[in-house]
């Protein structure tokens, strides 16, 4: 029965590990793809556009866009999903929270984060992550999940990375 056991956590850690690397494989290709879109050249509501739409990709999500500072708000820029709030107080939400923070939110339950704006009732879970040249906030990048839990660190890394080519960008 030990050996059985062992075999059992054996094969289950290697499961995890390989779905691990695969998942880190998924984003670098994610990642390889947004950099080849992008263009200094092009107006950044395109490159964004084209963005939102990679990110749209990735599994277990129902909302994938930005929101662009303007001011003491966030309005709403390109995005992939159902509609959207046009307009986040900066003192409002998980968007606004991480504005205001200016540091990536990750939240398991958006029912519990409290001042949470109830965009979709299908949105389970979110990643916030602010978008900064230096240290102005341009906006963020907003994924939703239908799913509880959804985000990671995993997703947090890469999502930082797609925030820092953007900001090259401007």
């Amino acid at each position: 029965m030990q050996q059985v056991a062992a075999q059992f956590r054996t094969n289950l850690f290697r499961n995890y590990a390989t779905s691990y690397r695969i998942i880190y494989i998924m984003y670098d290709l994610l990642l390889k793809q947004i950099e080849s879109i992008i263009d200094k050249d092009i107006p950044l509501v395109s490159n964004l556009a084209n963005v939102a739409s990679i990110l749209y990709t990735m599994d277990d999500v129902n909302w994938a866009g930005f929101y662009l500072s303007d001011k003491d708000r966030l309005i709403l820029g390109p995005f992939q999903g159902e509609v959207a709030c046009t307009i986040i107080p900066l003192d409002k939400g998980v968007c606004g929270a991480a504005a205001s923070k200016k540091e990536t939110i990750i939240v398991d339950d958006v029912n519990a984060f409290k001042g949470h704006i109830a965009c979709s009732s299908k949105s389970k879970s979110e990643i916030v992550v602010p978008l900064l040249k230096g240290n102005q906030l341009i906006g963020v990048i907003d994924i939703d999940s239908p799913i509880y839990s959804r985000f990671s660190s995993v997703e947090k890394e890469f999502l930082e990375k797609v925030s820092s080519l953007i900001a090259a960008l401007i």
